[in-house]
């Protein structure tokens, strides 16, 4: 319990006791959106190359708990997670690159574990020219292999689509064999959401279709304008706008998001002006209504 003093028409106070975990608002959340809402830390990468421990208070000073962590900039993991812990930052999840996956998923699992990571995943799918059936194959294996890895420590694995795996494939897409191929238990699936729309799919009818497969969402928009149908899987980060100023019909994604088993939401921000959008986006989640 704690007190909380009222001052009233400015002639007298009223103390009162408020419970324990009391808090006037949360940033990001709002009536409609409930998050909860963490950083992607890659979005800050130009700020983290210049000052680790003053990026972190920047990170809290934006009043986010949860973040996904892109690095560790050369600190050990052990060393990183005391940085997050001294600043009530939360690490939910983090990227490893696909050749580790691949070689060692078990140390992998390891440095997650260490970081107090509760999801370890992957963010890009290594390939030549247009992403191929052998690269998914290869990729599924792999995927598989790292799912259980995670597992035996108690993380779990997942992959970020990043756009290029809407490749045709049969009567539907490599997306679609990636999820029928790989193993539900254990390996799951984040959306970023503008590497859904930009290849010019839909995001809510990709939350229906694999509902619980999707459990981690990047909340990312994607500049107005901006010409959507491509599988490159890459686009000029300036596109990157605050959330609810772009193409995203987040109301949509959102309430659809809530409904098929998105359980941890990021902002990921990768222009080079991230640092002022970052403060919009969340005010756009406390705003939103759906």
């Amino acid at each position: 319990m704690k007190l909380l003093t009222l001052s009233i028409l400015g002639s007298f106070s009223l103390t009162c006791i408020v419970p324990a975990g009391f808090a006037a608002s949360a940033t990001g959340i709002g009536k409609s959106f409930k998050g909860p809402i963490g950083l992607q830390l890659y979005s800050l990468r130009a700020e983290f190359a210049r000052d680790v421990e003053g990026t972190l208070d920047q990170v809290k000073g934006y009043g986010i708990r949860d973040v996904e962590v892109a690095s560790t900039y050369a600190l050990g993991p052990e060393k990183f997670k005391a940085m997050l812990d001294a600043r009530g930052l939360r690490p939910i999840s983090g990227h490893f690159p696909f050749d580790r996956y691949a070689s060692d998923p078990d140390g992998v699992a390891r440095e997650a574990k260490a970081l107090g990571l509760r999801y370890a995943g992957c963010a890009w799918i290594p390939h030549e020219k247009e992403f191929d059936e052998k690269e998914c194959r290869t990729a599924i294996a792999v995927f598989n292999k790292a799912g259980e890895a995670m597992a035996r420590q108690g993380i779990r694995f997942f992959y970020h689509v990043h756009g290029f795996e809407f490749q045709p494939h049969g009567q539907g897409t490599l997306l679609d064999l990636l999820m029928k191929e790989t193993h539900s238990k254990t390996v799951h699936f984040q959306m970023d959401v503008l590497w859904i729309v930009f290849p010019g799919q839909d995001p809510v009818r990709l939350l229906e279709k694999y509902s619980g497969r999707w459990e981690l969402m990047h909340l990312k928009d994607l500049k107005k304008g901006v010409a959507t149908g491509s599988l490159s899987g890459g686009t000029d980060v300036s596109n990157n706008v605050p959330l609810g100023t772009g193409q995203v019909d987040w109301p949509a994604v959102l309430a659809a998001a809530k409904r098929h088993g998105v359980k941890y939401y990021f902002i990921e921000d990768e222009s080079p002006i991230a640092a002022e959008q970052i403060p919009q986006s969340l005010r756009f989640l406390e705003q939103v209504r759906f």
